[in-house]
């Protein structure tokens, strides 16, 4: 059988983790961890980035900010673990979370540690030895979509998460955000945005009940089941994840 996993490469040039303090650190914290420590990288993702530690036998999943970033909220991990722990227990999908470290020291940075998920995940190019037939892609396309409405139907307060978001106002504060960071960043005036603008503001729907929301999901964030690929087994960066309208949601993933 091909190896259709998704696999930790070696770590790109410029991303380098200290291993020795790396080390010294999770065998301080994680009971019964003993090195060596040995670091990859995974291929995807230059927001936050993801690597695949083995300490001795025992691998984890290590995410941490990129380097240079100075826009802190946008790289939030200890808002990223306290979502992914209070998540999983009713969303199994969601990664199970192991540790969080706010102290600099350490990385250079904060970051949190979670258990792996094993499996496949389809990115641009999908493994060429990978066979999928059409109705295996209708299967997935449902199963995507199912997987979606059941995280939207979650009772977010009841798994305490009522404090997250600030759904009053959602969409409003989308479209006014885009089109405050077009203006921020514009290099040519572009007569069909000030167009596209208006009518954005001018037709903005009524949103109905809020939910939590991914915020970024597509099928590069989600990982298969090695033995069957119709089937979701994890959903991965949930740092946009937020309350709030749950059809921008599923716009943002048909987009």
């Amino acid at each position: 059988m091909p190896d259709l996993l998704d696999h930790a490469r070696s770590v790109r040039v410029g991303e380098e983790l200290p291993v020795a303090a790396l080390e010294s650190y999770l065998i301080a914290h994680i009971a019964g961890s003993r090195g060596p420590l040995t670091v990859r990288q995974f291929p995807s993702g230059h927001s936050n980035l993801t690597y695949l530690l083995k300490l001795n036998d025992r691998e984890i999943i290590l995410r941490r900010p990129p380097f240079g970033s100075k826009v802190k909220t946008a790289h939030d991990m200890g808002r990223e673990y306290r979502v992914l722990s209070k998540l999983h227990a009713a969303y199994r999908e969601a990664p199970h979370t192991l540790l969080y470290c706010e102290d600099e020291s350490v990385l250079g940075a904060p970051f949190y540690l979670m258990d792996p998920i094993r499996g496949i995940i389809l990115r641009k190019d999908p493994p060429a030895d990978m066979l999928f037939t059409a109705g295996m892609a209708r299967q997935l396309s449902e199963s995507f979509i199912d997987n979606l409405a059941r995280l939207h139907a979650l009772d977010y307060r009841a798994i305490g998460l009522g404090e997250l978001g600030k759904p009053q106002g959602y969409l409003e504060r989308q479209v006014r955000g885009w089109i405050e960071r077009y203006h921020g960043s514009r290099t040519h005036d572009l007569p069909q945005i000030e167009r596209i603008s208006s009518w954005l503001v001018g037709h903005l729907p009524k949103s109905g009940e809020a939910a939590l929301i991914h915020n970024d999901y597509k099928y590069d964030n989600m990982v298969l089941e090695s033995t069957d690929v119709t089937k979701i087994i994890g959903v991965l960066d949930w740092e946009m994840c937020t309350i709030g309208d749950p059809l921008s949601d599923l716009g943002t993933a048909l987009a």
